[in-house]
């Protein structure tokens, strides 16, 4: 079955300017270096479509042998810090031409080639469990509340557990979404009904979002605490 990679990568990143392409550690390119490197080498992605209304971007890509690459140049519409991702997924249904599409990010970078490949065996493997998508997720095992109280334990059965005693929680990371086109279609989703929830290992789901969150992961990389 024909597995797609949706690539949204826009341009005008107001907290990091330049995030997706400014340099990174040894990658002249940056995140989007990285990143399209990493889903090239992966046996298990066929097509990869990098939708984008960056002109920097739009020439690396137009730079590159890829066969696997397809460029969409987004319409500036859908290209605003105002757009959300619900309007995003039917983009990626109707730009994509696989029977399942992975959603995943260049704010990713420690989400390797074989995680990905992990990933979307896992995903076939799951179908066949009753889920009907995927996720990747971290895993929280740590005292967690809300206005109201804890939300993972009771304090009238024990006020502090041992956290490895504690029901984990699980934080949605954007590392990888995997999703059926069908499910894309009639759910309006990047995730289906049951999405199979898969635990990101070490580092890798770690994103980038703000200026010291760009800082920290190359800094990272650059002392070996991650890779890519």
């Amino acid at each position: 079955m024909r597995v797609s990679c949706f690539l949204p990568c826009r341009a005008g990143s107001e907290r990091v300017p330049k995030k997706n392409i400014k340099p990174f550690a040894d990658f002249k390119q940056g995140l989007i270096e990285i990143k399209l490197q990493q889903l090239n080498v992966c046996d298990q992605v066929d097509q990869i479509v990098l939708s984008t209304n960056d002109e920097e971007i739009i020439r690396y890509a137009n730079s590159l042998s890829s066969k696997k690459l397809k460029l969409h140049i987004r319409d500036e519409h859908l290209s605003s810090s105002a757009t959300s991702t619900d309007e995003l997924v039917k983009l990626a249904h109707d730009a994509t031409d696989g029977e399942h599409i992975i959603w995943t990010h260049v704010t990713s970078p420690f989400y390797s080639a074989d995680l990905y490949g992990s990933a979307i065996k896992r995903y076939f493997s799951a179908l066949s469990e009753g889920y009907d998508s995927l996720m990747s997720v971290k895993e929280l095992r740590s005292f967690i509340w809300d206005d109201n109280g804890p939300l993972n334990y009771d304090r009238c059965i024990e006020k502090w557990p041992r956290t490895q005693t504690l029901k984990p929680l699980y934080e949605v990371d954007s590392g990888v979404f995997i999703n059926s086109k069908k499910n894309y279609e009639s759910l309006d989703d990047r995730i289906g009904r049951k999405p199979y929830l898969l635990v990101s290992p070490g580092n890798s789901g770690f994103d980038i979002d703000w200026p010291e969150d760009f800082s920290l992961a190359e800094s990272m990389l650059i002392n070996g605490v991650a890779s890519v």
